[in-house]
């Protein structure tokens, strides 16, 4: 059984009571918002809570042993806060949700239910429906690492260590024109070799899509000049004479980091881990055992 303050407690004691739940929303970059399923604005422990949104809660369950508990919050789109472009572009996703037991009348006297984070967030008619998961969804999720012959690092981080802002490793340009929605026809990138900037990342410098960022799947030149095609993502539509920067991209193969960033004491994959094949394979006479690698 939670244990309750004592004025919540003896509120939960008389024959009416005035309740309400509000939900504090925390963002990953640590961006706080409030609402609250009452006609009111309430002002609960430094966080103001908002009523505009329609926020509405469905049957919420707690399970024992290791099992993911969920619950759905839906709310209208009317909030100054929450853009539906936002949503779209994962501004919500892995969000914290926290939900408190009010009592409207003495907002001073509430508690903490439960602490959630935003799973699958959907949107139709001006709504949005948001999944939200136990903390116990955590233990599902990938927390060492997988041996893979490719590198799981981020190009740039702090297991890579490769310097980023080196001059020949970064660009900048304007989109001339558009081809379909998600290709680029650019200028500002020509002394730069195709594919250069494949699995690299775009940022916008201004226009709709000021700060975003998104992931280029290919750099190709053409009779029409350099073409970049970006990962479909949703958001506003991309205008010609749109600004960006550019940063290389990589593949996470061995070669690349070796030959395109001379990185390769850094690289953190197993290039010569050897294959299923090899793995079941027979120990044959006139193999080469000389403790070298299987994969070259």
């Amino acid at each position: 059984m939670s244990d309750y303050p004592s004025g919540l407690a003896a509120h939960f004691a008389r024959e009416v009571t005035s309740l309400c739940h509000c939900w504090r929303l925390i963002t990953r970059d640590g961006a706080v918002s409030g609402f609250t399923d009452h006609d009111r604005p309430l002002l609960v422990n430094g966080t103001l809570f908002e009523p505009e949104s329609g926020f509405s809660a469905s049957e919420a369950r707690r399970s024992l042993g290791l099992a993911v508990d969920t619950l759905d919050v839906e709310g209208a789109l009317s909030s100054q806060r929450i853009d539906a472009e936002d949503i779209a572009a994962g501004l919500y996703d892995g969000a914290t949700v926290e939900t408190l037991l009010v009592n409207w009348r003495a907002p001073e006297q509430f508690t903490s239910i439960r602490t959630m984070t935003v799973g699958k967030i959907t949107r139709a008619d001006g709504h949005f429906v948001a999944e939200l998961e136990s903390m116990a969804h955590r233990l599902d999720q990938q927390n060492g690492r997988y041996v893979t012959r490719r590198c799981d690092a981020e190009l740039g981080d702090a297991r890579c260590r490769f310097q980023l802002d080196q001059p020949a490793f970064n660009g900048a340009g304007v989109v001339e024109a558009m081809q379909g929605l998600d290709t680029l026809h650019v200028s500002g990138l020509d002394n730069f070799e195709p594919g250069w900037f494949s699995f690299g990342v775009l940022t916008w410098s201004n226009g709709a899509r000021v700060g975003r960022t998104g992931r280029i799947v290919d750099h190709r030149i053409t009779s029409e000049g350099v073409l970049l095609t970006l990962q479909a993502s949703v958001g506003p539509e991309i205008a010609t004479g749109a600004a960006f920067t550019v940063v290389a991209g990589c593949d996470k193969s061995f070669a690349a980091c070796k030959k395109k960033f001379a990185n390769s004491l850094n690289f953190r994959g197993f290039p010569h881990l050897p294959g299923n094949d090899a793995a079941y394979a027979y120990v044959s006479d006139g193999g080469n055992f000389d403790g070298g690698p299987v994969v070259p």
